[in-house]
């Protein structure tokens, strides 16, 4: 269950245009009304071969390399003149090109240019964009200062790369977008190369990123990844022991210029020979209780080998990478664990005379979500027809674990008591919080009768579940609003109403939850009024059709939550 706000709404598409803003090949500064950094993309970054920390808070200004020629300010250029005002005034140069400091102080050429935005507000104080390229032609000589390119890191440096590293693992929830964030903070920073070798849970190696850093831009080298050998039992060679979580090592083209002694030494000297490294450093990726890895940086320059500072820089983040990599695991598990109990808790729907009944159930669309949706229907000793729709607060193992009580509670109070829905439902919330787990849930119970005059009636209860929606013949939509009471969990000694309705021929129900109408974006009001719109325009096909269908158009793309859906249908009598 869920609610959305305008300014959650808000600091969503700040984090996405931030994310777009990231994947782009070029440096992007984000620049308050005195031209400070207020914001940096990865790429701008990965060209000064800096952390974010060493960039936000400064001028920029301060940026240039010692000797270099001033960057004009990226504000927009003034409107002209007009003619009683005199002279056209001129304008900011569209494009230039100067000489920017890296981390380590040597130069590096680069090609700036200010993108069209309005900073908002009319005094100029707005955030600005200055984009930025390298320059392989230069602006002019180059500054005097280092000539060559140093990767050494102070330990401010490096603690502020550990920092980083950890905030890209723990705020990035897509593991492999995670990992790619990481090694893009380690080039080319500290290499040319970074290479990182997953162990899967069915012990199976596999080359899950190669990235290289160009003077362009990073690049994935697709074609050197995929699946490798076994890792061997007692090999010495640094990668294979690096996979067995023995030891971190240097290394370079010499270390597999023997005769390989197994399949993944023979992998690891084509990859030297294929990337051009000179000097490698290795260490594993491993997990508080198991190794899931290893990761290796390499250089192309024979003349910047590894020291072993870097080698104990690249253990932390292998071990932080290990952490983040087996409480993913450990989390997966238990939501697919979940995700069975799930599945084989949800019935098998009875088969009704005179009526038609279909279900559906989604999981939520975010793997670490896992629900407490459930539907139900089961025929009663007096030949009524039960029927549920519930939700149990929470996105876990123990959500999934409420619902299954729950479910098990109420089919056992709905069939051995012949009471209205509201009577079973008290009798049920009475009961929850001391033989259950479950704090709060909602749920609809009806109970389907044949009337004695013939036809359908439906009596329902629910507890501050969405109200069922119901579509006459002729497909006009409109929700059962009666019969609603407080959730469960909320005040067990609340008497509940019951209401009910006659379901004429050609007549179509929904049950659902809310995982079917809520968005962060937007009120209720217009998620219940966009599912009646599309009931109504889908209500004439066949039900499977009309329900996978409405599921299609009617869940909200931002929705993070799991969708139970239960609908029947009375023919027509033609």
């Amino acid at each position: 269950m869920g609610d959305g706000t305008g300014t959650s709404a808000q600091v969503v598409v700040q984090q996405e245009l931030a994310a777009v803003l990231d994947r782009l090949r070029v440096g992007v500064f984000a620049l308050d009304g005195h031209d400070r950094i207020v914001w940096a993309n990865a790429a701008s970054l990965a060209f000064l071969s800096c952390s974010a920390a060493e960039v936000v808070g400064r001028g920029l200004r301060a940026l240039l390399h010692p000797g270099a020629r001033p960057v004009p300010s990226p504000r927009p250029s003034p409107p002209p003149r007009s003619a009683e005002e005199g002279a056209e005034a001129p304008a900011t140069p569209a494009e230039d090109r100067t000489w920017l400091a890296r981390g380590d102080g040597s130069p590096v050429s680069v090609r700036w240019f200010p993108l069209p935005v309005d900073s908002g507000g009319g005094g100029g104080d707005g955030v600005r964009l200055l984009a930025f390229d390298t320059d392989e032609d230069g602006p002019g000589p180059r500054p005097t200062g280092p000539s060559s390119y140093t990767r050494t890191l102070s330990e401010r440096d490096r603690l502020a790369l550990l920092a980083d590293t950890t905030a890209q693992l723990i705020y990035n929830i897509d593991v492999d977008e995670s990992l790619r964030r990481v090694v893009e903070l380690l080039l080319p920073r500290l290499a040319d190369w970074a290479v990182i070798d997953l162990i899967t849970e069915t012990e199976e190696v596999n080359r899950s990123l190669v990235l290289h850093a160009r003077s362009d831009g990073l690049e994935v080298r697709e074609d050197l990844q995929g699946p490798m050998p076994p890792v061997p039992p007692s090999s010495p060679m640094p990668l294979s022991m690096a996979l067995r979580g023995v030891a971190s090592t240097l290394a370079g083209p010499k270390t597999y210029d023997v005769p390989p002694d197994s399949a993944v030494a023979l992998e690891q000297r084509k990859l030297f020979t294929a990337t051009g490294i000179e000097t490698a450093a290795i260490a594993p990726v491993q997990g508080p209780s198991e190794v899931l890895g290893a990761i290796t940086l390499g250089r192309t320059a024979a003349e910047e080998p590894f020291t072993p500072d870097d080698l104990e820089l690249l253990e932390n983040i292998g071990r932080r990478i290990g952490i983040a990599l087996e409480n993913a695991r450990h989390y997966q598990r238990q939501r697919q664990v979940a995700a069975t109990m799930q599945r084989y808790l949800l019935p098998q729907l009875p088969r009704l005379t005179g009526v038609e009944m279909t279900a559906r159930y989604l999981p939520a669309p975010d793997a670490s979500h896992v629900g407490g949706d459930w539907y139900d229907a089961f025929p009663l000793p007096n030949g009524d027809t039960a029927l549920v729709v519930g939700d149990v607060v929470g996105h876990d193992l123990e959500a999934a674990a409420g619902m299954a009580q729950l479910r098990n509670m109420l089919r056992a109070y709905t069939w051995a008591q012949d009471e209205p829905p509201h009577r079973t439902v008290e009798r049920l919330d009475q009961a929850m919080s001391h033989i259950t787990d479950v704090s709060m849930a909602t749920l609809v119970l009806a109970r389907l009768t044949t009337a004695p005059a013939g036809g359908r009636v439906l009596r329902w209860t629910t507890a501050g579940h969405p109200p069922p929606l119901l579509l006459d013949s002729a497909g006009r939509p409109r929700f059962l609003d009666d019969g609603r009471g407080i959730l469960l969990g909320a005040s067990a000694n609340r008497p509940r109403p019951d209401a009910h309705v006659h379901l004429p021929p050609g007549s179509t129900l929904l049950f659902y939850t809310d995982g079917l109408i809520e968005s962060r974006r937007q009120p209720l009001d217009v998620g219940l009024k966009r599912l009646s719109e599309h009931a109504a325009d889908l209500v004439h096909r066949q039900l499977d059709v009309f329900v996978d269908q409405l599921l299609e158009r009617s869940r909200p793309a931002d929705n993070d939550d799991d969708v139970a859906l239960l609908a029947i249908r009375i023919p027509s009598t033609t």
